[in-house]
């Protein structure tokens, strides 16, 4: 076979978990969670399930989503898309915050723009809705919750769905336990529910056993939509967790059905790629396979039961997407997609506009390790080798200010390299955070002028250095990316490179200017 006739997974590579997909006609859209991150729940458009184009973020201005001082992996948990008489509904979790819980939001075309947040009542309890539209009219809402009356439980062991009204939002009518533990086999973290309607049949798909290497996708069947519920006597229908920790792809689950309009189905589903042992930087995954259905019940991927690294191409004409530029000159009006912001920016601390074709970022007093809105602004590590370059223009007047490029998994795993002033001498400086304390690696002074940074990533070997008149100075060779691993650090997100510049806590009215950036996955 023609290898242009298989695509490669993952389809979204680096962190993009916890997928929902819809497809309205020929074209197919795609969301994904962002937790801390802003703008939230990026928005994808694809006609052929392979190749997917950013069309935007659901969750754009501060008016949607307020992550002030959210904690770490708090923020937006898993969004679900869904398509319904001429208007796109996105329905997620906001944790963490003090106006939290679930809402969702409207939009008549996918790009945007999207309403403000529309709440659900507090009895929409649980995390990871899911909206269902039934033929007749009605409208479902399914959630999760952890059992009554258990105060240390932790685990979400309960799905339960409830008809609702969202013009009023409120819920219609009795609630329905549609899902016990007692059904899972066992398993735990009940999660994820989505039901999808087929040859009569309500088929509500949940993601079980938590989102680590027993990760699963699990499947049940009524007539009636709000049960009893059968389970698939072949549950979990798709898992990685017997293939133990070594595989290439683990933790897959999480997953969201689509049909195509040549009848074929498939999932979108996360999983993990580890690398340098059990460790992963690179967050969860956006992931394909294929579905057939057999006496009623789905198959994944039949004869292999995994998810595959390579896999042929749905039966779907292709979609050319121009790629965004991996190189970013910051001579367009606005920022590319794959940019983002840590928490919710509530100052223009950043100007595409104030010197043309520099990025240029206003010192602030919060720093990367806060939880805080930082000067700050980051795109994904999306290949376990890679290398980042950028280049800065900035003049350090006090000891206190510093502007650089970090490597970052949450704001106590970082390395960050940066521009400081020492005894009124600059310098670069490599450091290196680990679970919360800040090692200085290593200092060297520097000339004036013009100053090119730079991560080299092998696996999870890091070269730091740095550029300066045609002459290259390593502040660290084969640095330990393990560091940065969810393994080490825990949480939901994946590994962020980012241009950022601090005052440490003291007001400046000094920036930093960013000539270029740029990413290259090896």
């Amino acid at each position: 076979m023609h290898s242009q006739n298989y695509y490669q997974n993952p389809i979204l590579k680096g962190f993009y978990p916890d997928p929902s997909i819809c497809r309205v006609g020929s074209d197919y859209y795609m969301v994904t969670s962002t937790f801390e991150y802003f703008p939230g729940v990026p928005i994808f458009h694809s006609k052929d399930l392979v190749n997917w184009n950013q069309i935007g973020h659901v969750l754009s201005r501060p008016s949607q989503l307020n992550l002030d001082s959210v904690r770490i992996s708090g923020g937006i948990y898993a969004p679900t898309i869904r398509y319904h008489n001429g208007t796109f509904y996105m329905i997620t979790t906001l944790i963490g915050t003090k106006q939290g819980g679930n809402f969702f939001v409207t939009a008549k075309s996918p790009a945007g723009p999207w309403s403000d947040p529309q709440w659900l009542p507090k009895e929409a309890i649980g995390i990871d809705p899911s909206l269902f539209f039934d033929d007749d009219g009605k409208v479902y809402y399914t959630g999760n919750k952890k059992p009554i009356n258990q105060a240390q439980e932790t685990r979400y062991r309960q799905i339960w769905l409830q008809e609702v009204d969202l013009k009023t939002r409120t819920f219609v009518g009795e609630r329905s336990i549609i899902l016990e533990e007692g059904a899972l086999h066992g398993a735990h973290n009940a999660e994820a529910p989505h039901i999808y309607k087929k040859d009569g049949y309500y088929y509500l798909v949940i993601a079980e056993g938590g989102t680590a290497d027993n990760h699963a996708v699990t499947i049940f069947r009524s007539k009636n939509i709000s049960g009893p519920y059968e389970g698939n006597k072949k549950n979990p229908i798709l898992t990685h967790r017997h293939l133990g920790v070594n595989y290439p792809i683990t933790a897959t689950g999480h997953a969201d059905f689509v049909d195509t309009q040549n009848g074929e189905w498939w999932m979108v589903l996360l999983g993990i790629r580890k690398y340098g042992g059990l460790h992963y930087n690179l967050g969860r995954e956006t992931f394909l396979a294929k579905i057939e259905w057999q006496d009623g019940w789905p198959i994944v991927n039949p004869g292999e039961g995994k998810v595959l690294a390579q896999q042929l191409k749905p039966n779907l004409p292709e979609f050319n997407i121009t790629q965004e530029n991996l190189r970013d000159d910051f001579s367009s009006d606005t920022l590319f997609h794959y940019w983002n912001f840590l928490r919710t920016p509530r100052t223009d601390f950043w100007s595409l506009s104030k010197r043309k074709g520099f990025l240029r970022l206003q010192l602030g007093k919060a720093q990367v390790s806060e939880l805080a809105a930082p000067s700050f602004v980051g795109r994904r590590q999306q290949d376990s080798s890679f290398t980042a370059e950028t280049s800065l223009q900035f003049n350090p007047k006090k000891e206190n200010e510093l502007a650089g490029m970090v490597l970052m998994m949450n704001g106590n795993f970082q390395y960050r390299l940066e521009k400081i002033l020492q005894k009124g001498k600059p310098h670069v400086q490599l450091i290196k955070r680990f679970k919360g304390v800040d090692e200085v690696v290593n200092t060297i002074a520097i000339e004036k002028g013009d100053l090119v940074m730079g991560i080299n990533a092998k696996g999870q070997d890091l070269d730091f250095y740095i550029k300066q008149n045609g002459k290259k100075q390593n502040l660290a060779i084969k640095a330990d990316g393990r560091i940065l691993s969810v393994v080490n650090a825990g949480g939901f997100t994946g590994v962020y490179i980012g241009l950022y510049a601090s005052s440490k806590g003291i007001a400046s009215s000094n920036y930093a200017d960013f000539d270029w950036f740029e990413y290259k996955g090896l």
